[in-house]
């Protein structure tokens, strides 16, 4: 079971890599450039509302605490074989307190959606500024020669790129949208320009396997699409591929708390990233995560174990997608 790339790949170009995640180049639109700002400006006005709202909800939530504490102190001064029930005053104290926290928290909650609003937003420019310096062919004509990077690094940004993947937040109700955590987008879905998907290619000796690629474009004509290896000098290691080998990776991570059925459940064949490589293989679901800022715990296929899976590892929910082959091959 071969977990690197090879040598020859095991390096990849600060710029390239650096753009592949997100970064920007030096040449961008002046209307790109004055809508983040006011965005910014946007986000911070929202953040700022969020802590107002927050501080004024503190004062009915101490009044909670202290009707409860007051509820506890008279029942203890009651004598034996007298009722502890709670007087209906305390009932209908304690009921307008909790709506009017129920009423703060859904203010605050729909100030903290409108700030993941602006987030997604300055991100989407963000991208498609790197999408169109790329078009025009600004990284190749007009950067220097690219210096090789690391492999640390590159682990590093994929660390980075899983970490500030957004956490869905829907309202209550409301099901988590296609390619959050495990729900898979429909068979119409294309992946557009700057997606990370993983790609199914033919290796340097000739055997297929699952990479971590960037999507170039699609044909719709052809209907395949054209990816770059995250872990090569850009458009080095160009692709051209059927839709059936091209898997988007997910956009939100899934909240175990409210949304765990939009998780793999234990057992569940998977493809998910090697630590440490950029390779998709086989395996098993050992746990799924049980707070938002968990990873999964997976069991890959090697046959260099007894029972043909490996020790438990930890693999982001960024990087594990649906397995559509057998358990066991």
């Amino acid at each position: 079971m071969r977990r690197g790339r090879g040598p020859a790949s095991a390096s990849s170009t600060a710029s390239s890599s650096s753009a592949l995640f997100g970064g920007e180049s030096a040449t961008s639109s002046p209307a790109l450039d004055t809508r983040i700002p006011d965005l910014l400006k946007e986000l911070h006005q929202l953040i700022q509302q969020t802590q107002e709202e927050r501080a004024r909800s503190e004062h009915n939530l101490t009044n909670i605490q202290k009707t409860h504490e007051r509820i506890q102190y008279e029942q203890k001064g009651k004598s034996k074989g007298t009722s502890t029930a709670v007087s209906p005053y305390f009932k209908s104290k304690l009921r307008g307190l909790y709506s009017t926290a129920k009423a703060d928290a859904e203010v605050e909650a729909d100030l903290l959606r409108k700030c993941l609003d602006k987030i997604a937003q300055i991100k989407a420019i963000r991208n498609e500024r790197r999408i169109a310096a790329k078009s025009a062919g600004i990284f190749m004509e007009q950067e220097p020669p690219r210096k090789t990077m690391r492999r640390g690094v590159l682990m590093t940004l994929l660390q980075q790129s899983a970490m500030t993947l957004p956490l869905w937040i829907g309202k209550p109700g409301e099901s988590p949208p296609p390619l959050c955590g495990a729900v898979q987008a429909g068979s119409d879905y294309v992946a557009k320009p700057g997606d990370k998907v993983a790609a199914r290619v033919k290796g340097p000796d000739g055997d297929e396997q699952w990479i971590l690629a960037e999507v170039v474009s699609f044909n719709t004509g052809t209907n395949k699409y054209e990816v770059d290896d995250i872990d090569s000098e850009e458009g080095k290691e160009r692709h051209t591929l059927s839709r059936r080998r091209v898997i988007p990776l997910p956009q939100w991570k899934a909240n175990p708390e409210t949304d765990p059925e939009a998780l793999f459940h234990k057992d569940t064949l998977v493809l998910a990233l090697y630590p440490q490589t950029t390779c998709f293989y086989r395996a098993l679901i050992h746990a799924p995560p049980t707070r938002p800022q968990d990873d999964y715990s997976v069991l890959f296929e090697d046959t260099s174990y007894a029972d043909g899976y490996s020790p438990p590892l930890t693999v982001a929910q960024r990087y594990v997608v649906s397995c559509k082959e057998s358990k066991k091959r």
